[in-house]
């Protein structure tokens, strides 16, 4: 008898415990956004694509070196990734060197792989067109020991001005979205890039809708 009773006990912990495996979990929280921030600089024009007024624009690697990804053949997986926010310290070279980069990951953690880092100026500051806010070196880092697949910025560089760096980007895969706007509401961490370039091969660079999905 005591057998009998171990054995339906037995049974009816197994099936509760098949049950309970099978129930969806929820979400995990750490995985929901709380809003969404568009980053695009531009007016729309009602019943225009907002993309084609935008002066927000992608530099794709063909742009640096011909026979490398358009803006349209950019693949979809590298337009969506997640978002790292580093401030840019205005005072010369006004550059994000690798020192800047190991205190952003000492306060941080290390840069998330395959992100979009977006170098933000102080919003009292206007940054001038003229070469990436990032040291070549720093740069290099990212794109070897962080898989880091493009930049954004809100000036308009000059990648023409450091030609090894520009060499290096295209080589990596990696894009620049130029003038953004916004990113001061943008935290440091934990938000998702979705990047929409046009696909008019036509357009170098290319305009783009930036949307950043904010936890």
């Amino acid at each position: 008898m005591r057998i009998r009773s171990f054995i339906v006990a037995y049974a009816l912990l197994l099936a509760i415990l098949l049950f309970a495996d099978r129930r969806p979990s929820p979400a995990p929280q750490q995985d929901r956004y709380s809003h969404i921030v568009d980053l695009t600089d531009g007016q729309n024009t009602p019943g225009q694509n907002q993309s084609s007024h935008s002066q927000t624009r992608i530099i794709a690697p063909d742009s640096l070196i011909p026979g490398t990804w358009t803006a349209g053949q950019i693949p979809a997986e590298r337009l969506i990734a997640p978002l790292v926010v580093m401030d840019l310290n205005v005072a010369p070279p006004a550059q994000i060197s690798l020192d800047d980069i190991t205190v952003w990951e000492t306060k941080h953690g290390a840069v998330p792989q395959g992100a979009v880092i977006a170098i933000r100026q102080p919003s009292s500051q206007a940054q001038p067109s003229g070469r990436l806010p990032i040291t070549t070196d720093a740069a290099q880092f990212l794109m070897d020991a962080r898989y880091s697949i493009g930049f954004a910025v809100d000036s308009t560089p000059d990648l023409t001005t450091d030609r090894t760096l520009a060499r290096q980007l295209a080589l990596h895969g990696n894009y620049v979205v130029e003038s953004t706007a916004r990113m001061t509401t943008i935290p440091a961490t934990g938000s998702l890039i979705i990047v929409a370039p046009a696909k008019d091969k036509k357009l170098q660079p290319a305009p783009v809708r930036v949307l950043a999905m904010v936890r």
